[in-house]
């Protein structure tokens, strides 16, 4: 089951949700994990940090976890 991340705004960025959801401890590690790591937003490849989340997106990191983002 995919845990819920909560956001308070209508989007979030992979970086900012990264941190949220405390896969990385800050905003900077985002460029280095999304280079090192398989991302997928909706089951599809995702490696941008600006790629804009909205309520009701998956994200599944292997080795780390299923989020969906909910406001």
């Amino acid at each position: 089951m995919a845990k819920p991340i909560l956001i308070e705004s209508e989007f979030i960025t992979l970086g900012q949700f990264l941190k949220l959801a405390e896969v990385i401890q800050s905003g900077g590690m985002a460029k280095w994990f999304l280079q090192e790591y398989a991302i997928f937003v909706n089951n599809e490849p995702e490696n941008r940090r600006g790629k804009k989340l909205r309520d009701g997106d998956l994200v599944e990191i292997p080795d780390f976890g299923s989020f969906v983002v909910k406001n």
